[in-house]
Order: C-alpha cells, then structure tokens, then sequence
C-alpha cells in the first residue's frame, strides 16, 4: 500500500509524468467540448426520445465515446478508425505483404500500416456519418435536409471525427495510455453523473435488495475482471549455460509471462462495432420499396430482437475477436526464434519449431479462459435484461469491461513511468 501511494505521489512530484497526466486531461476536455457543440438540424427532444428506446444507438453512444447522444461533430467518435482497424487486420492475416508490415517491418512498417488505417477510417466516416442522418431521419430525430446541407453536414462528421482520431494520437505520443481507448473511457465516465442523478430521483424503498444485489454482483465483476486482465501464465525459460577461458556465463533462469488476454479491451470495441451495423442495415431495409429486402430485414430483425440469440451472437464474436487478435498480436514463431538466438530454450522443449508448437498450444488453452470470461461478463446483463425485466442495465456490460480494462492500462502505464524515473 505504501508503494502504491509513493507512486501515485509520484505523478504529480515529477514534472514529466505530471505534464503527461496534465495533457491527457486536457485532450480530454478538448474532446468533451466537441461533444457538446450539435450539427445543426435536429431536433433534440426527438433525439433523445430515439435513444431512450433504441439499444442500438445507445450502445454505439458507447462505442462511439458518447457524441452521438448529442449528435455533436465528433458523434461517431472513434469508431471510424475502429471499423478500418477490423479491415485493415483481416486484410493483413490475407495479404502476405501487409502481413509482413505489421509484424516484421518494425516501428517504420507499423507506422505505414497505421497510416494506411487512417486514410480508410476516412471513407469509412463519411459512409457511417451518411448512414447515420439516414437512420436518424428513419426515427423521425431528423427532418428532410437540402443536398447542399446534407453534404455539409457528413463533411462535418467526417471532419469532427478525424480531429478527435488526432487526438486520439496525440494522448498515445505525449500523454499516458492509449489515446484511443482514453476518449472511449472518457465518453463512458462522462454518462454516469445523469444517469445516477436519474437513478437518485426514481430511487424507491422497494428497490433496495435488487440495487444491493447488482451492487454485489457489480464488485464480484469488477474484481473478476481485474483478476482475470492480471492474470499470467508463466514459462520457465533457461539460458545455456556457456564457458569462455575459466568463466562461465548463462544458466540463469527465467519466465516468459503469458497474459491471459492478450488482446486486452480490444475484442469487446470489436464486438460491439460488429453488432451495430446489421443492426443499422436491418432499420434501413425495413422501410424498402422492394419486399423481399423488407422480409429478409423483418427475419433478422426478429432473431436479434430476442436476446438468447442476441447474447449467443455477442458472446462469440466476443470469443472470437479475442482469438483473432491474440493470432495477429502474438507470434509464438518469432518468440521461439528470439529464444533460440539468444541461446535460450524451454526446459524439455526442444528449440525450433518444437518451441514454437508449445508456447502456441500454452496461449491458445489461456486465451480460450479468457475470452469465455469477458463473454460471460459482456452478455450477462443481457441475461439480467430478459430474466428480471430491468432495462438500466442492458449495456452496462460492454461499458463496464471498457472500463475496468481502460484503467488497468493506465495504472500499468503510469506505474511504468514512475519506475522509468526512480531509475
């Protein structure tokens, strides 16, 4: 406890992580700003009508970082760059040669892949910031708009979004954390004051166990999580051992550290990105002119409307997304090779390829823990939903495990600061 409250004295004695803590809420406020300042056109009482009986758009509000409520010029946040960053790690597992610039080409070949990320998030804003108004008009939150006013309008959205994505970056360079996971959090922290406010002002006595039982539940989720995001899988290592004249140099043993989620918070934005757009289609072709699009729209929209199906489709995209960015993040190959070159080896594993199948086999069986566990947690209010009938809770899943992981990240990243400046 002693170390922890050194540290966190650290933050603000240190001039560099203090301006670094400084900057971010400062980016941060500059983004809440934005969040503030609506497109022109809509009508805000039809918004948030919209929004109070549609899950669709308030679990993109999360996503999205919390603009969208108020359909300001940052309302699709960061979700551009998101949806790019799907394509873009789907192109580089098909493409050899984006492949090889994601893993092999070092610090100049991430650099390019992220840049060719934010050229595509681009189109993606302005097909999403068109899509939206559409949607919206769709729901009655939005009246018929000129030509000239529409095109203005995705200009803006576009715009708005690809200046919270240099934000964003900004954070990553010169803050702590990362930058684009840091607005995410900071969207969903800046939801909680009304909607405890609401709660205070609808609170009755005859609530209390059921506020007390999800209280319980809640802090039993927030230490599993915590639990599960430290949690390391650990692997002996063994240097050999090398004599030159009369000295003697290696032997030592080690641990290679194996996260049981690797991927972090980044399977849950995924997820969810991927839920929202059918979701979107399925609203748009309900009102075609053609009938087989409405029959196929009513169809799919009735299977996501009941929400076993919905929570099985969640929790495996959650499942899913957690093995596939796992797969592209963590090379067991290059880890073996690195081993072998610097004369290291797994205790009765021989190095090479021998090597290689076994730190793949130990990341699949850990990351087949993890990711049934933030399944389980992303869909378990959806399951709360359809068994007790409360709706307050629908989305506190998502925004719960964004949260906690957020925050995890951030205290190993200043802890690291603070370590890098005792030293």
């Amino acid at each position: 406890m002693n170390t922890f409250f050194k540290k966190f004295k650290m933050m603000f004695v240190d001039t560099a992580i203090r301006n670094r803590v400084l900057f971010v809420i400062a980016m941060l406020a500059v983004f809440r700003f934005l969040a503030t300042i609506p497109v022109p056109g809509v009508d805000a009482n039809s918004l948030a009508q919209a929004f109070s009986s549609n899950q669709f758009l308030s679990l993109f509000n999360v996503v999205s970082g919390g603009g969208l409520s108020t359909f300001s010029i940052v309302m699709l946040g960061v979700s551009p760059f998101i949806t790019a960053s799907i394509i873009m790690q789907l192109v580089g597992m098909m493409v050899p040669s984006m492949k090889e610039l994601m893993q092999e080409s070092g610090e100049i070949g991430r650099r390019q892949f992220n840049q060719y990320t934010r050229l595509l998030a681009v189109p993606i804003s302005v097909l999403q910031g068109f899509a939206f108004i559409k949607y919206l008009q769709s729901q009655g939150a939005i009246g018929a708009l000129p030509v000239a006013t529409l095109i203005s309008n995705i200009v803006i959205i576009t715009a708005g979004s690809m200046l919270l994505l240099w934000i964003g970056e900004l954070i990553t360079e010169f803050g702590v954390g990362n930058g684009t996971s840091m607005i995410i959090l900071a969207g969903i922290l800046s939801q909680l004051p009304p909607k405890i406010s609401q709660f205070f002002f609808t609170f009755s006595i005859d609530q209390l166990p059921i506020v007390l039982l999800f209280l319980a539940v809640g802090l039993l989720v927030i230490a599993g999580t915590v639990y599960i995001y430290e949690a390391e899988r650990p692997i002996k290592i063994t240097y050999a051992r090398q004599v030159r004249g009369i000295r003697a140099f290696g032997g030592d043993d080690t641990y290679l550290p194996l996260r049981l989620t690797q991927a972090g918070v980044i399977p849950i934005i995924f997820a969810s990105s991927f839920l929202l757009f059918p979701q979107f289609f399925i609203s748009i072709f309900q009102n075609s002119s053609h009938v087989w699009l409405i029959g196929v729209s009513s169809f799919f929209a009735t299977f996501l409307q009941s929400t076993w199906w919905y929570s099985a489709v969640y929790f495996f995209l959650v499942v899913f997304f957690t093995y596939f960015y796992t797969a592209v993040t963590f090379d067991p190959l290059q880890i073996s090779e690195n081993l072998q070159k610097n004369g290291a080896f797994i205790p009765g594993t021989r190095p090479g390829e021998q090597t290689n199948n076994y730190i793949g086999a130990v990341v699949t069986r850990i990351t087949l823990v993890g990711s049934l566990f933030l399944g389980v947690i992303a869909v378990l209010p959806l399951i709360v939903k359809s068994t007790t009938g409360i709706t307050a809770f629908a989305i506190g899943g998502t925004s719960l495990l964004i949260t906690v992981s957020v925050i995890i990240d951030l205290i190993r990243r200043v802890e690291a600061q603070v370590e890098m400046t005792e030293i």
